[in-house]
């Protein structure tokens, strides 16, 4: 549905955006994930056709940026980070005035706002003004707007910067919902908002794509090594090394502490090969008590802090 090609944008001599590229079927919620400034809120604003790229092409459906511009704007909806919403106007009446911009019929008006006060959850909302809002209701309110025209895509930046944990949940269960039935693209650098709400993350750093992936398989591709903490009484650690080290695909053992008869270790395998079997049969071997035995899991948190490292 969406395809980017050598998508390049400069501000002046600083490069925003390095020749980036993807697809985006129809259907899919995907996460445009980053830290701040690696171009994240550029690539959306190339999308929407709110700037120009310096160079490369996006074609949405058999539409080109370059030639059909207005025909793109037509399928998208666009909530920028900051909602923007006239504050000295009834929800009520913003929505009103968003639905004659987007030209929906007299008569279809009224149901259209209806439904997406239900889908938003603002009914009780419509008529106090913006300005005395949350900015929770203010974000659905955006949300609302952005959605006016029932459009295709829906492209949200950064859909619950400064939002509560409770505002946070209530958005991501919005977004889901109109993930059933619509293309999503979402900007953030909330990780677990991401591996809430999206079906693939596009990771993005210094202006280029370091990975794009489902969110299983960033995992299990990512991981490269497993860590497998231990807890053990009545050994030493020189004793664990020695016992532990020869099983195949482990790599090394670190001892984290030691004290009143116990030891923790850490022992980092050379795989994401589950070797838990392996050491706790190793043990029975032994007068050792067990105490512990924990295999650290990678979370998209780990995957990133790699992948954007400045090095």
């Amino acid at each position: 549905m969406i395809h980017a090609e050598n998508l390049t944008k400069y501000y002046s001599d600083l490069c925003a955006v390095d020749q980036i590229g993807f697809e985006i079927q129809k259907g899919e919620i995907v996460g445009l994930l980053g830290p701040n400034g690696a171009g994240k809120s550029t690539i959306l604003r190339m999308l929407t056709g709110y700037l120009r790229p310096t160079s490369g092409d996006i074609t949405v459906k058999d539409y080109s940026i370059d030639e059909d511009q207005l025909e793109i704007k037509k399928l998208m909806g666009y909530l920028p980070e900051s909602a923007p919403l006239y504050h000295d106007m009834l929800a009520y009446d913003y929505l009103n005035y968003v639905a004659d911009i987007r030209e929906i019929e007299k008569g279809n008006k009224g149901q259209r706002i209806g439904e997406l006060a239900d889908l938003c959850g603002i009914n009780e909302v419509m008529h106090q003004p913006i300005s005395e809002l949350s900015k929770g209701y203010k974000q659905r309110v955006g949300l609302a707007h952005a959605m006016m025209n029932d459009p295709e895509i829906l492209i949200l930046d950064e859909p619950t910067s400064g939002l509560d944990p409770n505002q946070i949940r209530e958005i991501r269960d919005i977004i889901r919902r109109i993930g059933k039935e619509k293309t999503v693209i979402l900007s953030t650098h909330i990780l677990s908002e991401a591996e809430a709400t999206c079906d693939r993350a596009v990771i993005i750093n210094q202006g280029r794509i370091v990975a794009d992936s489902s969110m299983k398989s960033l995992k299990q591709s990512a991981r490269g090594e497993a860590v497998i903490e231990l807890c053990l009484k009545n050994a030493s650690f020189g004793d664990a090394e020695a016992a532990l080290k020869p099983i195949n695909g482990i790599r090394r053992i670190e001892n984290i502490d030691s004290q009143d008869g116990e030891i923790k270790v850490k022992i980092i395998c050379g795989s994401s090969d589950d070797l838990r079997e392996a050491v706790y049969e190793r043990i029975k071997q032994t007068n050792w008590i067990l105490l512990g035995l924990y295999q650290e899991t990678q979370t998209l948190e780990n995957i990133f802090r790699e992948l954007t490292k400045e090095n």
